[in-house]
């Protein structure tokens, strides 16, 4: 699907989607629970409907709730069925970390398409490695790509009996979690928040002992740690989370709670309005979660806009996005939060001077190598950059300046660069169109109808 995007001022208030990353834990901790948990006001996303498949076939019940009467529903961003209706929640019956599956196996192997959701494949892996059977994983062409070696080597030294593609699915996965010791070095957090996740519910009497020689994305281990501890699941760290050590014998419980906006998808309403000299009101977003991608709005500040929080009464916090000079370059170190690469790459184009995205080379092993993509894709709307090996300096003049009259922009398949340049399009001359878009519902479905984009 192509989309097209006409340059207009992008101004006005914007519920902010329920977290992916929250999303998806809340599932499978609520899976593995035993008992009924609520989750309320989920991310209805790609990335999450393929958790939810996932779930199921572990066996697991999930019932949807929805609805097309209840306070705020214009607002409220999951998108709408045919009868009008949003998913409001999430009742799943967890089924004590799997142990209670009534589903047979397709000829001894449970198979699970992971779609394109990364994180799912991850922490699903890591779960698998408590079953009896075999779990057989895959996903689309991207997913294809990716690799879990470092994943599947903590695994097997775990106990876990692990074959792959080179790393990449198709992958198998057979129990029992044995624990031990392991070196998980972490390009992406999602490594080690997978064992965190599983760990605790290996056989009481097994130690799972974890030393983390590389990790990047912390605040997503923060968030990980915030469900033990909640869960009151013990475990003792280093104060740098270099080395972990989890005893088994401990169960996740069931819960009732709602998911907070995602820090990740609000920077682009606010690159929006950056870009085009608007104000935006963000609502749903929570400055005290843990999500590392609310740093967005700092760098924000820093490049030149104001950054408001202000009291919303009921409705919570708001966020308020104003431009009213021109943007400036600076140093940014991305390395807690890469997925906000495409974003600042986009602001950073219009910014006056040079803007050095740093330490951040796991930016190259997402949906795409998104430093090499966005520096390429820029480039057809006349914004010149320069490739680090972990990282991209953009040159930005202000403005973008294409040679093309109607530039086409590839999104790769990728929903953060389809949204980057979807926003960046905003403020060009004439309208842009960006290939792939139907690739933003991974995780914002409703982002290209509120940038007001026509799709063909």
């Amino acid at each position: 699907m192509t989309v097209k995007i006409s340059p207009h001022r992008f101004s006005g208030t914007v519920r902010i989607p329920a977290s992916k990353s929250h999303t998806i834990r809340q599932l499978l901790i609520a899976s593995l629970a035993n008992g009924v948990s609520e989750i309320h006001y989920p991310l209805d996303s790609l990335d999450t409907r393929s958790c939810v498949s996932a779930c199921r076939a572990f066996g697991v019940e999930i019932t949807e709730f929805r609805s097309a009467c209840f306070p705020g529903y214009n607002e409220y961003p999951n998108p709408a069925d045919e009868k009008g209706e949003k998913l409001t929640k999430w009742e799943v019956k967890g089924n004590n970390a799997f142990n209670k599956r009534d589903l047979p196996p397709t000829q001894g192997v449970t198979r699970i398409d992971v779609g394109n959701s990364g994180t799912t494949l991850y922490l699903a892996l890591a779960i698998a490695g408590l079953q009896a059977e075999l779990i057989e994983f895959t996903g689309d062409r991207q997913i294809q790509k990716r690799s879990a070696a470092s994943l599947l080597e903590a695994l097997e030294g775990l106990g876990v009996q692990c074959t792959s593609k080179n790393g990449c699915v198709p992958i198998t996965i057979k129990g029992p979690w044995a624990g031990g010791k392991v070196s998980l070095p972490c390009p992406t957090s999602q490594y080690l928040s997978a064992l965190l996740i599983a760990s605790p519910l290996a056989p009481s009497g097994t130690i799972t002992e974890i030393e983390v020689p590389l990790l990047n994305e912390k605040p997503y281990i923060e968030m990980t740690l915030s469900y033990l501890n909640a869960h009151r699941i013990p475990f003792k760290a280093a104060q740098d989370y270099s080395y972990f050590k989890i005893p088994g014998g401990s169960s996740w419980k069931t819960f009732s709670c709602s998911v907070p906006g995602d820090f990740s998808s609000a920077a682009f309403p606010a690159v929006a309005a950056a870009v085009t000299g608007g104000s935006v009101t963000l609502l749903g977003l929570d400055p005290e979660d843990t999500q590392g991608d609310k740093y967005f709005f700092e760098m924000l500040k820093q490049m030149g806009c104001e950054v408001l929080w202000e009291d919303g009464g009921e409705s919570g916090k708001k966020l308020i996005i104003i431009r009213n000079r021109p943007l400036k370059g600076g140093i940014f170190d991305l390395n807690k939060t890469p997925d906000l690469l495409p974003a600042m790459a986009v602001l950073a184009a219009y910014a006056h001077g040079d803007t050095a995205l740093v330490n951040v080379a796991h930016a190259r092993i997402k949906e795409t190598d998104r430093i090499a993509v966005m520096a390429r894709e820029l480039a057809k709307l006349g914004v010149n950059c320069t490739e680090l090996p972990d990282g991209l300096v953009v040159h930005g003049q202000g403005a973008l300046s294409p040679n093309d009259r109607n530039p086409v922009v590839d999104g790769c398949g990728d929903h953060r660069i389809v949204m980057a340049f979807a926003a960046a399009a905003l403020g060009n001359e004439n309208p842009v169109e960006i290939t792939d878009a139907e690739n933003a519902s991974v995780t914002y479905p409703g982002f290209l109808d509120l940038v007001g984009g026509v799709t063909r």
